[in-house]
């Protein structure tokens, strides 16, 4: 019965353990920001709501991508997003938002079948065939950035040199 208590003990502590240090780092990867430079930012969608205004996640993408293309540290920006259940696709009402703030039409590609991350990471590698771009800074909040990353290089492309992200 004490065996099992240890096993039991060394169990527990050891699931503890691994969270503990999985969380930790997926928090100071999905935090930090080099300052790099990129070809392109892809930003990954996120609810636009039912009367077509952006989330304040959604938001708060874009303003990180602007952030990125007003200070010159990527040239053209990717937004993906697929068709929410309140009826718009998300990466057009993400270019519109662009658009909006000044980002011109012709740095925008558009992703609207970016239904989930793996099919943003494959969409855009389809972008990549035509557009030839060399490395990426992905933006979305920081408890994504580290899947996403692991995705890209997943899919063989490993020029995801800074994957940015905002606290929010």
């Amino acid at each position: 019965m004490k065996n099992l208590i240890k096993y039991l003990k060394f169990v527990v502590i050891f699931i503890i353990s691994w969270f503990t240090i999985h969380t930790i780092y997926i928090i100071i990867d999905g935090l930090s920001d080099s300052g790099e430079k990129a070809d392109i930012a892809i930003i990954l969608g996120n609810k636009v709501n039912e009367d077509g205004t952006l989330s304040a996640r959604l938001e708060k993408r874009l303003e990180t991508g602007i952030e990125l293309y007003k200070n010159y540290r990527v040239k053209k920006i990717l937004v993906s997003g697929g068709l929410g259940k309140e009826g718009f696709y998300e990466a057009d009402k993400m270019k519109e938002f662009l658009i909006s703030n000044a980002i011109p039409d012709s740095v925008i590609l558009v992703d609207n079948y970016g239904n989930n991350t793996r099919l943003t990471v494959e969409n855009t590698l389809k972008f990549h065939q035509k557009y030839k771009f060399k490395s990426i800074i992905v933006v979305s909040q920081y408890f994504h950035v580290t899947r996403t990353k692991k995705t890209f290089k997943r899919k063989r492309f490993y020029e995801c040199k800074k994957c940015k992200s905002e606290i929010f």
